[in-house]
């Protein structure tokens, strides 16, 4: 098997209506890296985008030119991050757009994000936003729902099996089962 080249890639550069109630109107991650602090001597921060500004992964001429970007310099497939929370999907555009424009032209897989969110970013982690929680039915629902990028012919195969990368596994007990088609 050749070894290929996935870079992560993160659909949280567009506002969503959640993170809007959350953290307020038009909150992206770019709040964050926009307003980053040096911690310590020498850390440079902030670090602001270069290439495509502070971009909007809503816009499908941006995820072209980052896959065409992503090719020139031996990039061979993005992996989406991807957000399930019992049925309820979070940043799911820039997945959604890929699959029913069908651009980019470029191989994909996802990272289910599997983990709660919650205020951490400022130091709460008590007070949660969105539960990740885990039962038989919703992991039917949830693999009958990726199905439909798992049969795009750009979707990442090894073995003509779809490569699916769950961030947290320890967090999931995963149940050998046959799922229905």
């Amino acid at each position: 098997m050749d070894l290929r080249y996935i870079a992560l890639y993160l659909p949280q550069f567009h506002p969503i209506k959640e993170n809007n109630e959350w953290w307020g109107e038009g909150f992206t991650e770019w709040t964050n890296v926009a307003k980053a602090k040096p911690l310590f001597n020498g850390h440079q921060q902030p670090i602001l985008p270069s290439d495509f500004g502070f971009y909007d992964l809503r816009l499908e001429q941006t995820r072209i030119e980052q896959a065409q970007m992503a090719k020139e310099y031996g990039i061979d497939g993005f992996c989406y991050y991807h957000y399930w929370f019992h049925g309820k999907r979070l940043l799911e555009r820039p997945a959604n757009d890929l699959l029913n424009s069908r651009k980019p032209d470029f191989p994909f897989c996802f990272c289910w994000a599997n983990e709660t969110w919650s205020r951490r970013w400022i130091g709460d982690e008590k007070e949660v936003l969105i539960k990740q929680e885990y039962s038989d039915k919703d992991d039917e629902e949830h693999a009958n729902y990726l199905c439909q990028f798992f049969s795009d012919e750009r979707y990442i195969k090894v073995d003509g099996r779809p490569v699916f990368v769950i961030y947290r596994p320890g967090d999931y007990q995963m149940q050998p089962k046959q799922l229905k088609r």
